[in-house]
C-alpha cells in the first residue's frame, strides 16, 4: 500500500492538498437551518443505553458509522446531554458545546475525505431536566419515560445529524429494572435478556434506512404483544399497564387493527416498506405520531373511544414521511397531507362518508374571506409546521388531483411516489413531475394554485351552492387532526 493510500485510510492528511475545514452545522434546511450537519453521511446508530425510571439518569455510549463527505478538521453533532467522552477513528477527540444543540467535535487527527468515521459519544444526564429551542421530547411518566418527537427528538438520548435527509439504520440497547420494558423500531434482537442481578436487556434492530427524527424510546410498564402478519412482518404492540381500563380497551380495538388497515393501505399505495410493524400507547395526555414501524399513540388519542381513522393517518405516514421523507421541512404536506387524505379514504371505506363528500364539505366550511385560505400548505412557514392548511388543504390537494387526472392515474402516482423514492426524500417539485410524467397533463400551475396562492381555489359549478351534509365521520377526522397536532413531545 502507497503512503498515500494509507493516509486516506487512517483519515490523515498528507501532501499539497487543500487544507481541511469544519463540517457545517446545519443541513442546509430553509426552515431550520441549524439542523443536521454537513461534512459527513451516517450509515448506522448503535445506542447503549441504561435507564434508571426513579431519578431519570440515562447513561448511553451512542457508536456511529459514517463516511466523510469533505476533509475535515471538525464535524458537528445534534445533541444535548451532558458529554463525558467522545472518541474519533480509535483517538480521544476534544469537544465543545456550541449554540442551542451542537456539539462541537475536534479529532486528534484531521479526516479525509472518503474516509470512514467510528465516532463513540459516552454521556449520562437527566433529559428531562434539559431543554432546548424552548422544550424537551423527553418526558417522564410515573413509570419511566417516552422520548419521541417532531421535527426533533434525537437530542435528548442520542447523538446524531439529525436531520431526514440522512437516514441510517439502527440498533438499540436498552438496560432496565426488571419487570419494566424499553420499547423501539423494528424488531426485538433480544427481549428482556437479565444481565445481572435486577436488571435486563431489551435491545431493537431497525435495519431499513431511518430518519433520526422517527426513532423512539418507551420506557416503563408496559403489556407487550408478539405476533406475526401474513407476510411474515414482527408485529409487536404495547400499551402501559396505568392507563384506564375504558382508555386501555379503546386504545386495543383501534391498534390491533393495525395489520388490518396496513393490507387495505398496501392496496392503494404498494408493499409494506418495513418488515416489523405495530404501536405504543403510552401513559401521556397527547396525540399520536407517526415512528417508523410503530407509532406512539398519547391517551387524548382514545379517551373517546377507539379511533381507527388515527391509526390509519399514522400508518399512511409509514409510505409518506417514513420510506419517503421530507428533503425540506417546508414540503412537510407531502407527509400530513397524505395522511389526513388517507383518513377520507378510510371513512369511504368504512361506509362513513366518501372522499368527495369530505372534500366538498372541507371547501365549502370555509367561506373565500377565511384566513384559512391565506396559509399556505406547501410553505407554511417554521412555526406552523402543523398548521391546519397543512392537513386539510394538502387532503384536498390530493383530492382535486384525482378528479383532475381520474383513479387511475391518481393512484398510479401514488404507487409510483412510493416505488421510486422508497426509502429516500424528495420534495413538492419532484412529485409535481410525477404527477405531470404519469397523467401526461402540465400541472405545475394546478399546484401552484392549491399550495403556494393565497386565496380560495375557484372551483365553478363542481361543487353544489347548497352547503354540503356533514359527512358522519367528521367529527372523528376533526378529532384526528387535533390529536395529530400534538406530538406526544
Amino acid at each position: 500500500m502507497t503512503v498515500a493510500g494509507l493516509a486516506v485510510l487512517l483519515g490523515v492528511q498528507t501532501g499539497a492538498t487543500a487544507a481541511p475545514a469544519p463540517g457545517s452545522s446545519g443541513a442546509g434546511d430553509l426552515y431550520y437551518p441549524d439542523y443536521g450537519n454537513g461534512g459527513y453521511d451516517v450509515e448506522h446508530y448503535d445506542i447503549g443505553l441504561r435507564y434508571y425510571p426513579d431519578s431519570d439518569r440515562l447513561t448511553g455510549t451512542t457508536t456511529i458509522l459514517a463516511t466523510a463527505t469533505q476533509d475535515l478538521s471538525t464535524l458537528n453533532l445534534d445533541f444535548v446531554l451532558s458529554t463525558r467522552s467522545v472518541r474519533v477513528n480509535n483517538r480521544p477527540a476534544t469537544y465543545a458545546r456550541q449554540g442551542d444543540h451542537e456539539l462541537v467535535i475536534t479529532p486528534e487527527r484531521t479526516v479525509a475525505k472518503g474516509t470512514q468515521l467510528t465516532i463513540v459519544v459516552n454521556y449520562d444526564d437527566v433529559p428531562s431536566s434539559v431543554v432546548a429551542s424552548g422544550t424537551t421530547a423527553w418526558k417522564r411518566t410515573p413509570d419511566g419515560a417516552v422520548a419521541t418527537g417532531e421535527p426533533k427528538s434525537a437530542w435528548w438520548w442520542y447523538p446524531s445529524n439529525d436531520h431526514p435527509t440522512d437516514k441510517a439504520s439502527f440498533d438499540v440497547s436498552v438496560l432496565m429494572p426488571d419487570g419494566l420494558e424499553a420499547i423501539s423500531n423494528g424488531s426485538p434482537t433480544r427481549w428482556a435478556q437479565p444481565e445481572f442481578s435486577g436488571w435486563s436487556r431489551w435491545s431493537w434492530r431497525q435495519e431499513k434506512p431511518q430518519a433520526t427524527y422517527l426513532a423512539f424510546l418507551a420506557l416503563g410498564d408496559y403489556d407487550t404483544y408478539r405476533d406475526t402478519s401474513a407476510d411474515g412482518s414482527t408485529i409487536v404492540t404495547a400499551y402501559s399497564r396505568l392507563l384506564d381500563p375504558a382508555t386501555a380497551q379503546a386504545a386495543r380495538a383501534s391498534v390491533e387493527r393495525t395489520d388490518e388497515i396496513l393490507e387495505w393501505e398496501a392496496g392503494m399505495f404498494g408493499p409494506y416498506p418495513f418488515t416489523s410493524r405495530g404501536g405504543v400507547v403510552v401513559n401521556l395526555a397527547s396525540g399520536g405520531l407517526e415512528n417508523q414501524t410503530r407509532p406512539v399513540y398519547g391517551t387524548s388519542s382514545f379517551s373517546r373511544g377507539s379511533r381507527t381513522s388515527l391509526v390509519a393517518h399514522e400508518l399512511s405516514h409509514q409510505w409518506f414521511g417514513d420510506s419517503v421523507s421530507v428533503g425540506q421541512w417546508k414540503d412537510i404536506w407531502l407527509n400530513e397531507g397524505f395522511a389526513y387524505y388517507t383518513g377520507w379514504m378510510w371513512s369511504e371505506e368504512q361506509g362513513l362518508g366518501t372522499a368527495a363528500e369530505i372534500a366538498d364539505y372541507v371547501y365549502a366550511s370555509y367561506p373565500a374571506d377565511d384566513p384559512f385560505w391565506q396559509a399556505l400548505p406547501g410553505d407554511p412557514g417554521a412555526g406552523e409546521l402543523f398548521h391546519d392548511t397543512v392537513y386539510e388543504r394538502g387532503a384536498l390537494t390530493l383530492h382535486r388531483l384525482r378528479e383532475l387526472v381520474g383513479d387511475d392515474n391518481f393512484f398510479a402516482i401514488l404507487r409510483a411516489w412510493t416505488a421510486e423514492h422508497r426509502y429516500g426524500n424528495a420534495v413538492t417539485a419532484d412529485f409535481v413531475a410525477l404527477a405531470e410524467r404519469i397523467s401526461g397533463r402540465e400541472l405545475e400551475s394546478f399546484f401552484q394554485t392549491w399550495l403556494y396562492t393565497p386565496s380560495r381555489p375557484d372551483l365553478g359549478t363542481s361543487v353544489t351552492k347548497a352547503a354540503p351534509a356533514q359527512p358522519k365521520s367528521w367529527p372523528e377526522l376533526v378529532a384526528v387532526q387535533k390529536t395529530a397536532h400534538q406530538p406526544v413531545a
